[in-house]
């Protein structure tokens, strides 16, 4: 995205918007209120009450707290739950990770769930001309060729999105304006009135919040994708895009005014405005709106894991970038397991309607976590306590209310999501905690202590040379500190005798796109300290970075990289670099306690899931060097040997 259409809102900003953001949230007319009068008689207490629930919550959920509210709390352009997060590292509460992996966790649970709702619900409208046709197999091919084409790229389908997206919009509000004209008595859905009343009044009729939530599932979303299309231009298309769905959401209302008394069966009021002869396109015209949700919701998860990598919350997997195009990108693990998660869940529900059960409910735990980190936002701009209170109150009152209807989906089907969740939280904690386990045990030592002996050994010739050029990571953040590991490494680990050293340290900082790097030249000619800061959505291809690095050296000739033996010398050859890796193991896992244990193996698990340090960071097989190092050493008693 350039930083015209990021700064302010342009035509072509504003149609990308509609394009990438509003997937999610714009197909809900196709199953939200179906959902609600699903064995139930049509009532106009309940549509009347219908409509105004979803008018409000597209209202006070979608509009007032994430587009005026949590748009604001954006990370150097970027929003979405992380992005939060990282903005709010710098408060350095001690737990304040824990809403935002439950958020996450949900969020990705919540991606499994929504391409196969939606484009079942939108296959499902040909039912009306093929009344035995099975939807399943179809559902399935399209679902297979969305996941299968996502290695690939979307940059060029991408282009398509918008204008999809705009035209299926228009439709709509058109469908929804050629009702409302038949009985302009559904504007009585603009009183808050009616909502409550049927909450409070109608038998079970807080419970039909379950249903109704559905239509503002996207807003999490919304918020996520302001990084790709900007705020102004979000600011714009949602106008449009509110008085689109309010407009298709009184059509159905005043559809259903036609048709009291009588139970809906079948029937899906979005589909049953449809005339005859416009069916079959508005029918592929909703499938390609719900492929571009889903293709949304895909990128939006591949986003959320690199992010949660560069946090250190998510175990190390491939990363690929397919085009040039900025924030696209491929996660292959990530792509195949809700490729699977999505199969499974069109094999066990099948119908679109019974997918709802499972619909809604992880999300709800999305917006409650995303409450909680905009509380403490506003605690960090010194905003007044009193609005804080008056922000925790309304919005865990709303989003607590469609929680509670949302559970009693759990037996039916919201298990689904929530085993889903609570999977994912736990790869998170395991990994979390694995890490700081690990990092408990890294002992550091004074720099200082050991550069004479670094620089007699770069020196000492009776030493076999080990490499020209040789690199350690660290992860030290102190300049004056290194790990031990390192030096036993260097030292007592077979010596490795080079003629220059280098030790790279990687910061994630709490900006997006940061890519800077310091060097301090600790020994000259001996050993270089880099130090690479990058934002939390930068790829750590180090090996490209340590290269950009050494040139950028050799040309204020902070460092010589040529070949220190005598013939290669007279050629200019460049010097061989070799990086040396560090494995650190726990051998002495005994010595842990039970918890320890625990979270060792996890973490130890996932780690031989995942990618190694190596392909983490982009270094070639030829020039790394592997070594263990264990990080517990537990002290043990004298044994009084006797010699015979």
């Amino acid at each position: 995205m350039t930083e015209t259409t990021t700064s302010r809102a342009t035509a072509a900003g504003t149609l990308i918007a509609l394009g990438i953001v509003y997937g999610d949230i714009g197909t809900s007319p196709l199953y939200t209120v179906r959902g609600v009068f699903e064995g139930r008689p049509v009532s106009e207490a309940v549509v009347l009450g219908t409509v105004s629930a979803v008018i409000w919550t597209l209202t006070l959920l979608t509009t007032v707290k994430y587009v005026l509210i949590a748009m604001r709390a954006d990370n150097n352009g970027e929003g979405g739950i992380l992005s939060l997060y990282a903005l709010l590292q710098r408060l350095n509460y001690k737990y304040l990770y824990l809403p935002a992996i439950v958020g996450a966790a949900a969020l990705l649970a919540d991606g499994v769930i929504t391409p196969p709702i939606s484009v079942s619900s939108a296959i499902e409208g040909l039912r009306i001309l093929k009344p035995e046709l099975q939807t399943v197999p179809i559902v399935l091919v399209i679902l297979l060729g969305l996941f299968t084409i996502q290695q690939f790229g979307t940059a060029i389908i991408g282009k398509l999105f918008g204008p999809v997206m705009l035209v299926f919009f228009t439709m709509l509000a058109v469908l929804g304006v050629q009702f409302l004209v038949k009985d302009f008595s559904v504007l009585r859905a603009f009183n808050p009135y009616y909502a409550l009343h049927m909450l409070a009044s109608e038998p079970g009729g807080f419970w039909l919040l379950g249903s109704i939530f559905l239509c503002s599932t996207g807003a999490e979303a919304l918020y996520a994708d302001m990084g790709h299309v900007g705020r102004p231009n979000i600011y714009v298309s949602w106008a449009f895009v509110k008085v689109c769905l309010v407009l298709n959401y009184l059509g159905q209302g005043a559809w259903l005014l036609q048709h009291l008394g009588q139970p809906l069966g079948d029937r899906n009021p979005f589909f049953a405005m449809i005339p005859a002869w416009g069916l079959l396109p508005a029918i592929g015209l909703c499938t390609l709106a719900t492929i571009i949700a889903s293709q949304a919701l895909i990128s939006g998860s591949f986003t959320l894991i690199i992010e949660a990598l560069r946090l250190n919350f998510w175990p190390k997997v491939k990363v690929l970038y397919p085009t040039d195009l900025r924030g696209q990108a491929y996660v292959p693990s990530l792509n195949w397991l809700l490729c699977a998660g999505c199969v499974g869940v069109v094999l066990y529900f099948r119908e679109s309607s019974n997918m709802e059960a499972a619909y809604g409910l992880a999300i709800t735990f999305t917006m409650l976590m995303t409450t909680v980190l905009l509380a403490f936002y506003l605690h960090l701009r010194k905003v007044s306590p009193v609005w804080i209170g008056l922000l925790i109150l309304v919005y865990f009152t709303i989003e607590g209310s469609f929680l509670a209807a949302n559970l009693r989906k759990f037996p039916e089907g919201g298990y689904v999501s929530v085993l889903m969740s609570l999977l994912l939280l736990a790869v998170m904690v395991s990994w979390i905690q694995g890490g700081r386990l690990r990092d408990s045990f890294i002992k550091y030592v004074p720099l200082a202590d050991w550069l004479p002996l670094l620089k007699e050994l770069s020196a000492d010739t009776s030493v076999a040379k080990y490499a020209t050029h040789l690199v350690y990571l660290t992860d030290s953040a102190d300049p004056a500190q290194v790990e031990r590991g390192i030096t036993h490494s260097i030292f007592q680990k077979s010596p490795k005798r080079a003629d220059v050293y280098y030790l790279i340290h990687v910061i994630t900082t709490d900006e997006p796109y940061t890519k800077e790097y310091h060097v301090d030249t600790v020994l000259p000619d001996d050993l270089v300290r880099i130090e690479f800061k990058l934002g939390f959505r930068v790829d750590h291809a180090i090996n490209y970075m340590f290269r950009q690095v050494v040139t950028d050296l050799v040309k204020t000739k902070e460092i010589d990289i040529t070949s220190r033996y005598n013939s290669l010398r007279e050629q200019d050859v460049v010097g061989d670099f070799q990086f040396v890796i560090l494995n650190r193991t726990l051998p002495y896992a005994q010595s842990l306690s039970a918890w320890q244990r625990l979270v060792a193996r996890l973490a130890g698990g996932l780690r031989w899931l995942g990618i190694t340090q190596q392909e983490s960071f982009g270094l070639d097989n030829s020039s790394v060097t592997f070594e263990n190092i264990p990080l517990l050493i537990p002290e043990r008693p004298e044994l009084a040997l006797t010699r015979v």
